[in-house]
């Protein structure tokens, strides 16, 4: 595209063509060259946009990380339905999808976007972990309270070791397409739960 020609809602055309750049070549490909050329712009529209590439990087995280809010509400509102293996399995495969999984090396590769993000969102600059967390004690809180499971659940240990498991099942470096599976995420969940699901009241 030529240099003056207008984008349409520039912001999210350079977010979505940052994020096939990060899907297709990880995380160190990520430059603002990169994210302009596939974009199919010239390189000043993104400084038309954002003070500087890491402004960028921490608007296109925070945007990301918007989008995962629909399902940490969506994990709340199942608690007292359906199983909680598989309320937990829908959740973490989603929430450590392909595009929340290429985010977290993002973050943790890059010291200045990290310290941006801690100012920017309440508990941290992993945002994609720290939301995983919060989601996931609040619905095991949820179907504590709800007798789904045994009341002296370890909810911090619990939530450590599903928010653990998923990012490292998420975090391969050649997992190939649709990887983790939902089977491998409901093993994962299924030994984690499995005590204190048969340990629940009644």
């Amino acid at each position: 595209m030529p240099t003056g020609v207008h984008l349409q809602d520039a912001r999210q055309q350079l977010f979505d063509a940052a994020e096939r750049v990060l899907l297709r070549e990880g995380p160190s490909a990520l430059t603002g060259r990169a994210v302009t050329d596939e974009a199919g712009c010239a390189k000043g529209v993104l400084h038309r946009h954002f003070s500087d590439f890491d402004a960028f990087l921490t608007d296109l995280v925070l945007d990301r990380a918007a989008r995962l809010e629909q399902q940490v509400s969506a994990l709340r509102e199942s608690a007292g339905t359906g199983t909680v293996a598989d309320n937990l399995t829908t959740a973490l495969t989603t929430l450590f999808g392909p595009v929340p999984a290429a985010i977290i090396p993002l973050i943790t590769f890059r010291d200045e976007l990290r310290a941006r993000l801690r100012r920017a969102m309440p508990g941290g600059g992993i945002a994609v972990l720290s939301q995983a967390s919060a989601a996931v004690s609040a619905y095991l809180a949820d179907e504590r309270d709800l007798g789904r499971i045994a009341p002296d659940a370890d909810i911090d240990s619990l939530t450590l070791s599903l928010v653990g498991g998923g990012h490292l099942l998420s975090a391969d470096p050649d997992p190939g397409p649709g990887s983790p599976s939902p089977a491998t995420v409901h093993r994962l969940v299924t030994t984690v739960v499995a005590d204190v699901v048969q340990r629940r009241p009644g």
